[in-house]
């Protein structure tokens, strides 16, 4: 490789295709000869793949290339991502950025670094030229893999950037998707997460996610998956039907809600009402057992009324569901709610979120709390002081006294106490 630099960091931000991104960036350039760097060690090139999909994000990514800059000013930094594909000229005008990449040249930041001796131009791919897609997963943890098998949207939610960053919704056909997954699982990792902008949109030709699941079920060194987030009008009866009966689907399920007004809904143009929702979560929990559901919801969208947001809470108050990951509203360029013109009192989305906050704390512990004297497999990854730590299937973290490390190995463990942190002990 001519290229006068030998090491470089990669910082991925944001979602799970993100890491399965920068994982795929990271394992070219050291097939090129770079080494990485991890920690606080100074390297030659940082690699900063940004996420865009709040303005907190942005900011978030900001400050980091600041700090680069900063604490490491002979470090070339490369920018590429989400927040790179939208506002190239913002980021490329900060002090320390060499090279700003867009989606379609996202994994071609490697030939960039051997032509350029000192890379200081501006390289952005207009959003309609990104057709390309590439799978991408990650195998750092050693024990779980974020693979990449969706990427792009073709909805157009009014709040949401994402389509502009990513382009339309694309996949690999199911015959180079499996070809991958055999290549991760031959490497000893035990679980896969499928990852993807709109992972229920899976398709390739007449192919679709349901054809993919019942393909993967058939991987034999594969012993676990989960499915990272689904969109609730894209999660079917036959996929339900097919991870309740499985070995080897974990049940565990995000299910997007945002909100739980059928008005703010449809400002928002989802694709299903808050009575959708409500029938396919109490399917969820008919359906399969102690099944773990998250849920993504966003307080304070320009339209949001005191009454729609608690129509909102009153709805995930009534139902099963284990987790929220809560978003504040933020208004992003080019998007239709960016026009709207009221908007929710900053305190008012404050006091919002605390609200859901206090009620996702009460959901997950009744989750725990339902799972206590149970069995379950438990995937362990770390390993501290005598006490080694992992996930269940229905996505509960477990601590358990041991001797030995026991990375990546699968073991059955009785849930015995939860105080601070949830305790168990080997069931055999």
């Amino acid at each position: 490789m001519s290229s006068p630099y030998k090491t470089f960091s990669i910082h991925s931000f944001g979602c799970k295709v993100n890491f399965a991104d920068g994982a795929m960036i990271s394992t070219k350039l050291i097939e090129k000869g770079l080494s990485l760097v991890t920690g606080n060690t100074i390297a030659d090139i940082c690699i900063v793949n940004t996420c865009s999909v709040t303005e907190n994000a942005d900011n978030k990514a900001n400050k980091f290339i600041k700090s680069i800059n900063l604490n490491s000013p002979l470090s070339k930094i490369i920018v590429t991502g989400c927040y790179a594909q939208l506002e190239p000229e913002k980021i490329s005008s900060m002090p320390g950025v060499n090279l700003v990449v867009g989606m379609k040249d996202k994994f071609n930041i490697d030939k960039f670094i051997s032509i350029n001796d000192k890379p200081d131009n501006l390289l952005h791919t207009d959003i309609e030229d990104i057709d390309n897609f590439e799978i991408s997963y990650s195998t750092n943890e050693r024990t779980r893999s974020f693979l990449k098998i969706q990427d792009g949207c073709n909805y157009n939610c009014s709040y949401c950037t994402i389509p502009n960053a990513r382009g339309v919704s694309r996949s690999a056909s199911i015959k180079e998707t499996i070809e991958k997954i055999k290549i991760i699982a031959n490497t000893g990792i035990k679980e896969i997460v499928l990852s993807g902008i709109n992972v229920g949109d899976y398709s390739s030709g007449k192919e679709n996610l349901y054809n993919l699941l019942m393909e993967i079920e058939k991987i034999e060194k594969l012993k676990r998956y989960r499915i990272s987030s689904i969109e609730p009008n894209l999660l079917n009866d036959k996929i339900i039907k097919l991870i309740s009966k499985s070995n080897k689907a974990l049940p565990h399920f995000h299910v997007p809600l945002q909100s739980g007004s059928n008005k703010v809904l449809k400002d928002m143009k989802r694709r299903y009402n808050a009575n959708d929702y409500k029938e396919l979560i109490i399917k969820l929990n008919n359906i399969i057992p102690n099944v773990c559901i998250g849920a993504d919801v966003i307080v304070g969208f320009p339209t949001e009324s005191d009454d729609d947001f608690m129509e909102t809470y009153n709805l995930i108050e009534q139902l099963n569901i284990s987790y929220l990951h809560i978003f504040s509203y933020s208004k992003r360029s080019n998007t239709e709610a960016s026009n709207i013109s009221s908007i929710v009192n900053g305190n008012d989305i404050i006091y919002r979120r605390k609200m859901l906050q206090k009620l996702s704390s009460v959901k997950f512990n009744k989750h725990i709390n339902n799972n206590l004297n149970q069995i379950k497999e438990v995937l362990f990854e770390d390993f501290d002081n005598g006490v080694v730590s992992g996930l269940t299937d229905n996505y509960i973290r477990v601590y358990v006294k041991s001797g030995i490390p026991l990375k990546n190995k699968i073991k059955k463990v009785k849930l015995t106490e939860y105080n601070e942190n949830v305790m168990g002990c080997f069931y055999e």
